[in-house]
């Protein structure tokens, strides 16, 4: 019995690992890139790593650089990193009702490694979702972004000082990258990000909060502001419809 048990393991782990293949491949690119900033940002390689393989998230990474870069507190990134990836507890909820039966330790380990691609990964696949599938999707992805960061800072260091200092603005252009295709999904990313925007401007211009603060701050208020905006909005055309 245990080793039918154990067979079936292997077979999950195997099928969510050859799963995970085109996920370790897109991440490719953007760990690479994540450890050449992490380099001219003024992280060793040791930093780079370990922030790869405990926070182990993107976009949160790539704030955390430009939080550093600009001399922002601790408490401020920490904080910053919480709000970006609070995303995660409606995707660890929602893959839950998918999984199957399994020890409560067990499901809060494989957890660590969910990020929003194996999400769509197990969310899509047919069926239940195992530990053992689970386990092998995330780490062919977990060990593809750890690796690639750490040849990413290595290929940081063969650059020219020149062409590592000119890459801060790199950073920039990834947060651009990522911002005008949702704009694009819609005006409530618009207003969102020129929301924040303005708040994050006021707060910086009339020194009413330090910079990590003021960007933590604007987040939330404009994120407030456009959610009951579009509360308001949408209880306005229920109740027309209902006349």
């Amino acid at each position: 019995m245990s080793e039918m048990v154990l067979n079936k393991s292997a077979t999950e782990f195997r099928r969510g690992f050859q799963a995970g293949i085109t996920i370790a491949i897109g991440y490719f690119p953007v760990a690479l890139t994540f450890g050449l900033l992490a380099k001219t940002t003024g992280l060793s390689f040791g930093e780079t790593l370990l922030m790869s393989l405990i926070v182990y998230a993107g976009a949160a990474q790539y704030i955390s650089l430009s939080l550093l870069t600009l001399g922002t507190g601790t408490f401020e990134i920490i904080l910053t990193t919480f709000i970006v990836n609070i995303r995660h507890f409606l995707m660890s909820a929602s893959l839950n009702e998918k999984s199957e039966d399994e020890p409560l330790l067990t499901k809060a380990a494989y957890a660590f490694g969910i990020t929003d691609e194996t999400f769509s990964v197990a969310a899509v696949k047919e069926g239940t979702v195992s530990a053992g599938y689970m386990f092998g999707l995330n780490m062919i992805a977990y060990l593809s972004w750890g690796i690639f960061s750490g040849v990413g800072y290595m290929v940081g260091s063969s650059l020219p000082k020149t062409f590592q200092e000119g890459m801060s603005v790199a950073l920039y252009a990834m947060f651009v990258g990522l911002l005008v295709p949702s704009m694009k999904k819609g005006l409530k990313v618009v207003y969102l990000a020129v929301l924040a925007a303005i708040f994050n401007t006021v707060f910086t211009i009339t020194n009413a909060l330090s910079t990590g603060w003021a960007i933590v701050c604007a987040t939330l208020l404009s994120a407030v502001i456009v959610e009951w905006v579009v509360f308001i909005r949408g209880r306005q055309r229920r109740v027309k419809n209902e006349q």
